[in-house]
């Protein structure tokens, strides 16, 4: 029996290859790990429209972590806790990138918001709050810049998906807060938990996690930060974390 009850995995970079596909291999190990008793579950920055597939092909009726951290759900359908941005934050957010000619994005409820479709005041949709805002820019000293005027309000939290982009989240809301709030309801300990990921957004819940695995592409602050390094989203990597710490 393995000594972690759940393992929280992140989507893209993690259980997903480079076509947002999940391999045979790691798909047989996740089914494997559920079928000895452990809990797997997804802790994603993705909106929970976009992942429904990837649940039913593993078969997981488990809790999920989304949007990092801004929402959480008992069980697929069924949410449990919910964390906004308020509309004055998301306008202050709107105006920074278009100020530094950024590429933007917002996940709201029931929308994903870009420059393409971005609502005016007058028809900003009722009752779907703001979840996560987005901005990308291949120039670092342009992400620093956005970075660091950010971190001056201490009012969010600041991590990424890739080096190239920044994801805001209300202040304290990440992947770890998400776990802890899924351990309450299962009743297990963090230390009980195995978490595997690559980016930024990932950084709080390995370091929370009694097991944080890094995968092998994964940035360099993330591998500093895990507590083990296992092979890249190409090379199966989490169905080697598997084997190596949970079936072991």
């Amino acid at each position: 029996m393995s000594a972690y009850k759940l393992l929280a995995l992140d989507m893209d970079g993690t259980v997903l290859n480079s076509a947002h596909e999940i391999t045979d291999a790691t798909c047989q190990a996740i089914r494997h790990a559920a079928a000895c008793g452990t809990t797997v579950m997804f802790a994603t920055g993705r909106e929970v429209q976009s992942i429904g597939r990837y649940i039913r092909q593993l078969g997981l009726s488990s809790p999920l972590v989304t949007v990092n951290g801004s929402e959480v759900w008992s069980a697929p359908g069924q949410i449990m806790v919910r964390h906004a941005l308020s509309d004055e934050w998301a306008a202050e957010l709107y105006a920074l990138a278009s100020r530094s000619g950024c590429r933007y994005w917002a996940y709201t409820v029931d929308h994903v918001f870009t420059a393409s479709n971005w609502p005016g005041r007058m028809n900003r949709p009722a009752g779907d709050p703001w979840l996560k805002f987005g901005l990308h820019s291949d120039d670092p000293a342009v992400l620093a810049d956005i970075r660091g005027t950010l971190a001056d309000t201490c009012r969010y939290e600041l991590t990424n998906s890739s080096p190239h982009n920044i994801e805001v989240n209300p202040l304290g809301i990440n992947k770890a807060s998400g776990l802890r709030e899924v351990c309450r309801l299962l009743g297990i300990r963090m230390e009980e938990v195995a978490a595997c990921g690559d980016s930024l957004n990932d950084l709080e819940m390995l370091r929370a996690a009694g097991l944080g695995i890094a995968m092998g592409n994964a940035q360099e602050a993330v591998k500093q930060a895990a507590d083990a390094v296992t092979g890249t989203n190409e090379e199966d990597g989490v169905a080697q974390a598997i084997r190596s710490y949970l079936l072991n």
